[in-house]
């Protein structure tokens, strides 16, 4: 096996692809390169097919802290289990090469990503999708591409290919691609309230930013791309395609026309039970061969969904295709939730809950661009009775941590940022009921529930996901796509905004390509379906509550001088956990001086800021402090007002009466209220007891510092 090196050039940064090198016993081996960030891929297939009925792919992406030269925080210091932002680009890897393996291929294939350089400016993971499909292009194994990934940003209103994680910055928009020569086959991203005709011409932007990529690979495989091994894709057997139609054909129309869900699949089910036996039984000539009868009367179902479709214009639950399914909405259903929604859309249900908590909450991620936190998160829980099935809880899938990575990225466009309200939110939806678009009740659900708990959210947002069927030239976009339609049709596209305009997108499609007519239509019709749904919502919850939760924390934020900092931290921290443990509030300090006092009880918020305020607060002329006497000399005392600053009380203002010695009256250590009664230009403090007794100050008007 030759060792190649191929380059091309991608928003003006040099991708460069070698195989040959690593790697070599895997089916196919590259290793793909931008600046110094390297990932090493690998596709593999098993020597034998397995006895299913569905094509086993498995697609993983690794990240090596090594490659940015940096040991795991982990408690073990090595990496652990897949995280969900490995997970979430495993799926960015899976989704646009699936579709193109033919029909019949049963074979086990393996694809592997490994980050084994990282320069913490080129992102890895559009890296990994082309690398995935020259891996399969150059192996043994039979596949369609070569399909190429890119991220488009959009800086200063020029559309940018690939850009690095600084240019990310100052970008509005950060959308992910995946296409062909001719097509795009995927679509993820976020943008900022962007509108339709922006979005449509970012997605055509990255269809031809991909073809030097895709010519890469072309010349890749030419020079070192293994013979495909013989393969022959399943021929239908149109005998038996005739006669399951034969005895199908009319019932399975009044089946599929059945509204409910349920109602509908057991319809379908006891017809597709009685032809299979019908068919197979003994001395029948398919007896036996129960598979194929199977998959004969899944593509019959197909076609017929598709061809009623087209031909009426009318959808198998008899909506009209633009037409959204009955939507209500319920707010505050948890009554000791800090924020609650319950939103149904036809058969789809979530029940979506908002806590609100304090810095102490911040989720930390252990990342190669070092820790990070977020103060926002959104978790998304799809139970196996959401659909009326049994299964084990196993934890989140691989599906529920990407349909929960869209509806974050969706909802956190209208989340205020931290400095404006300082909270830390988690988002929790809960599918109840599940058919099509469980991900886009989430968001309508999570903007519910966020206004509820009193989030000052920027505006309301709402999801649809969209559907289409095509034909050849003949084509119709599906607004509120139902689970069946999803699986029979050729997209899956789904669309979340508020009124201004799209804040993301998810798309896969199955279809060789499609036009700008398309994209237009689905967008705009989107766009109509979003509005509808916001009016619903808007009728329940128009805008956010005044106040956040009576059972939420209360968060107070001050500003401080950021050289008392020190002075509220104290020696080791022992003056801030004085100051919690006396108050019982949270309290959190930035290194820029905005310290965070946090409670759910608004006296001890009060009592914590009258203590900070004590400890940062400089001398002024006229006010009374209760300090503490550090030393005793022979003209007075010194005594500490405030942490770090001394001020001298001298002999003749330690009291009314004239005393021989301030040990008379004073030992060191004692707590004494005096008023500051000068400061001199040099700073210099004096102090005065004699005054203070005769002003006998209430308690309000003294500055106590003291812990």
């Amino acid at each position: 096996m030759p060792f190649v090196r191929e380059t091309a050039r991608l928003g003006g940064k040099e991708i460069i692809v070698e195989t040959g090198k690593w790697a070599k016993q895997a089916g196919g081996s590259v290793v793909i390169r931008c600046g110094d960030s390297m990932v090493l891929v690998t596709a593999a297939g098993s020597a034998q097919p397995r006895d299913i009925d569905f094509m086993p792919l498995t697609c993983e992406y690794r990240e090596n802290f090594y490659s940015s030269g940096k040991i795991p925080g982990s408690f073990f210091r090595r990496e652990g289990r897949t995280t969900n932002e490995e997970i979430l680009i495993c799926r960015l890897m899976d989704r646009p090469v699936r579709p193109l393996f033919p029909k019949g291929w049963f074979i086990d294939t393996q694809i592997i990503a490994n980050v084994v350089s990282f320069d913490k400016e080129n992102p890895t993971d559009v890296l990994a999708m082309t690398g995935a499909s020259a891996a399969l292009h150059i192996s043994d194994l039979v596949w369609g591409g070569p399909i190429a990934g890119v991220r488009i940003g959009r800086i200063d209103g020029e559309f940018v290919a690939n850009p690095t994680f600084a240019e990310r910055e100052k970008s509005d928009m950060d959308i992910v691609v995946a296409a062909s020569k001719d097509a795009i086959m995927m679509v993820e991203g976020e943008m900022h309230e962007m509108q339709e005709n922006v979005v449509i011409d970012a997605l055509l932007f990255a269809h031809q930013a991909v073809q030097p990529l895709i010519e890469l690979q072309e010349r890749l495989r030419a020079a070192n791309g293994k013979d495909k091994r013989p393969f022959t894709a399943p021929v239908p057997d149109e005998a038996l395609a005739a006669q399951v139609k034969e005895l199908a054909w009319g019932r399975l129309g009044e089946a599929m026309t059945i509204k409910d869900k349920h109602k509908r699949r057991h319809a379908v089910s006891t017809l597709h039970l009685e032809i299979r036996g019908a068919l197979t039984s003994e001395g029948q000539a398919w007896a036996g061969k129960s598979k194929e009868v199977d998959g004969a009367f899944a593509k019959l179902e197909k076609k017929w969904a598709r061809g009623h479709t087209l031909a009426t214009r009318q959808r198998i639950d008899g909506r009209a295709p633009d037409e959204i399914r009955a939507i209500s909405v319920e707010t505050g259903v948890l009554p000791r939730a800090h924020g609650s929604a319950l939103f149904t859309r036809g058969e789809t249900q979530a029940l979506v809950a908002v806590t609100l908590g304090t810095k102490y909450d911040e989720k930390k991620l252990d990342t190669l661009l070092g820790d990070r936190k977020k103060t926002f998160y959104m978790d998304y829980n799809f139970p196996p009775f959401s659909t009326g099935e049994v299964k084990p809880l196993r934890g989140q899938s691989r599906r529920e941590v990407g349909h929960g990575f869209l509806a974050e990225r969706s909802v956190e466009a209208v989340v205020p940022v931290y400095e404006d309200f300082p909270y830390t939110i988690r988002v929790v939806s809960d599918i109840l009921e599940s058919n099509g678009s469980s991900s886009m009740a989430s968001v309508c659900g999570g903007s519910l529930a966020l206004m509820d708990a009193g989030v000052p959210t920027k505006a309301p947002i709402a999801g649809i996901a969209m559907g289409l069927m095509k034909e050849g030239s003949d084509y119709v976009v599906l607004s509120d796509i139902l689970g069946d339609e999803d699986h029979l049709g050729d997209m899956d596209f789904k669309v979340t905004g508020t009124r201004r305009g799209v804040c993301a997108l998810q798309m896969d499609i199955k279809v060789d390509g499609l036009t700008r007519e398309i994209l237009e239509k689905a967008l705009e019709q989107a766009k109509r379906g979003r509005i509808f749904i916001l009016d619903k919502m808007d009728r329940a919850m128009s805008a956010p509550r005044d106040e956040v939760s009576v059972y939420a924390p209360r968060i107070v934020t001050v500003q401080i001088k950021p050289d008392k900092v020190r002075d509220i931290i104290g020696p080791g921290g022992k003056t801030i956990r004085a100051i919690q443990e006396q108050t019982g509030a949270q309290i959190d300090i930035a290194d820029n001086g905005v310290v965070s006092i946090a409670s759910s009880n608004s006296k001890a918020i009060e009592q914590a800021q009258a203590l900070i305020s004590g400890l940062t607060m400089e001398p002024e002329v006229g006010q009374f402090y209760n300090g503490i006497v550090k030393k005793i000399v022979e003209i007075g005392a010194f005594v500490e007002i405030i942490p770090g600053t001394d001020g001298l009380l001298h002999i003749s203002e330690v009291a009314k009466e004239r005393i021989r010695a301030v040990e008379d009256v004073l030992n060191e250590g004692d707590e004494v209220i005096v008023k500051c009664i000068k400061v001199d230009r040099d700073g210099k403090i004096r102090l005065s007891r004699r005054e203070a007794l005769d002003a006998n100050p209430a308690p309000e008007d003294v500055h106590n510092y003291i812990i």
